[in-house]
């Protein structure tokens, strides 16, 4: 429900005074969600924002409908499982992240999101990502190499963004010196170029999004005169219900990849390694039992839920608990909270390796599930096995404060200090 100013949940001490917002008196706002202190440890917001959620955020922010904070376990399930009534075409242009069409097919909403997924599924299903599972070893191995002798690498750039990236390159089938490029443009699709204001990061957005679909159209067009393998020269080929792919769905395709196959890989290995390197227990854990890594996989993204939320479009007028929610009304669902709400998942404030089962969203849910999640559970698994193989004891270099980027968490440097 709306709430006043009297009964604003708040975030404790933490969150008070964020960014010259007092969370007792102006409730939740976008700028406390781009707070360092947020980015680094959601977990005390989402707790207190748990008890008041769904709240509507009446705050004016330009560019942005009236909001409706999502966090309960059990309201994030019912947003997610009901396409019907909240929608994933939640924005483009200046308005979204710069596409200026919905992405494919995380932005397209029942009947026509099943015949892409169909399409797109079996690029990515697990038997496929399993034959690709020996070259990432072996790059994750290059990439150690690289720094193992020296005994201390800045996690982030020396392994936790090139891996990702190069392993998505390949995937596609383009040039791997482009990658310099790839990360440009994805840094200005998805933070914006870290613009201080959300008018300049919509133009940022706006501005890497143009040189995504041209970079695109130019491979598209040497792809049709001449063939080389790759998922790019595949969807060239691609029908759906018996009818090629336009130029534009394709675009649409990689534009997506583009925001999901180089940046969330990199916030999860951020979360995890950050984790790791601050509980020598766990860490041990995967050294001395190493079987156990599908299981920290599941449980690091639950516990960090590195995309910390998503959006979606009331399509009808509604409610969520009790919170009234307006057709047209933009939701913001955060799986974060819901991934660590105890009415959801039993003893959600532990970190637990061994637990039966593992009801998360931290790769979404429902049927807009993250097509790449095979592909990013695959990576994490390896870079987990085969970094622990060679290097089992790691920590934080003494005095560093790690800076974490907001709502898709990933740390700007992460500087690890080990054995040579």
């Amino acid at each position: 429900m709306t709430r006043t100013d009297a009964d604003q949940p708040t975030a404790g001490a933490e969150a008070k005074d964020v960014q010259g917002i007092d969370a007792s008196r102006d409730g939740w706002s976008f700028n406390m969600m781009l707070d360092p202190r947020f980015a680094s440890d959601p977990r005390p917001f989402y707790a207190d924002l748990r008890d008041g959620c769904p709240v509507r955020d009446d705050l004016d922010v330009p560019g942005h409908k009236p909001t409706v904070l999502v966090s309960r376990f059990q309201d994030v399930e019912q947003t997610l499982r009901n396409p019907q009534q909240f929608s994933s075409r939640f924005g483009e242009g200046m308005g979204g992240l710069g596409n200026d069409r919905p992405l494919i097919p995380l932005q397209i909403d029942p009947p026509d999101h099943k015949k892409y997924r169909v399409l797109l599924d079996p690029f990515f299903a697990p038997r496929k990502m399993a034959l690709l599972e020996p070259d990432v070893a072996v790059l994750v191995n290059q990439m150690i190499d690289g720094f193992a002798d020296r005994g201390e690498c800045d996690f982030t750039a020396e392994f936790a963004v090139p891996l990702p990236c190069t392993v998505f390159l390949r995937l596609m089938g383009l040039p791997l010196e482009d990658l310099d490029f790839f990360l440009r443009i994805k840094d200005g699709i998805i933070r914006g170029n870290r613009e201080p204001d959300l008018l300049r990061q919509a133009e940022a957005r706006a501005s890497a999004g143009r040189q995504c679909y041209e970079y695109f159209e130019r491979h598209l067009d040497e792809l049709e005169r001449e063939k080389r393998p790759g998922l790019l020269g595949d969807l060239l080929d691609a029908e759906v219900d018996g009818i090629r792919l336009t130029r534009d769905e394709i675009l649409d395709i990689c534009y997506l990849m583009i925001i999901a196959g180089l940046d969330t890989v990199t916030d999860s290995l951020c979360c995890f390694w950050s984790h790791l390197a601050s509980h020598p227990a766990h860490r041990q854990r995967i050294v001395e039992e190493p079987e156990v890594i599908p299981a920290v996989v599941e449980e690091l993204l639950r516990w960090e839920s590195p995309v910390s939320g998503v959006a979606r479009m009331a399509t009808e007028d509604t409610d969520l608990s009790g919170c009234p929610v307006r057709k047209g009304d933009n939701l913001l669902v955060f799986v974060g909270a819901a991934n660590t709400d105890p009415e959801g998942i039993p003893d959600a404030d532990k970190v637990d390796f061994d637990r039966a089962t593992n009801k998360h969203y931290a790769f979404g849910g429902g049927i807009h599930r993250c097509l790449g999640s095979h592909l990013a559970r695959m990576e994490l698994r390896v870079a987990l096995r085969e970094w622990h193989r060679r290097i089992p004891e790691y920590t934080l270099e003494e005095g560093c404060e790690l800076v974490w980027t907001p709502m898709l968490r990933a740390c700007e440097r992460l500087p690890l200090v080990f054995s040579s």
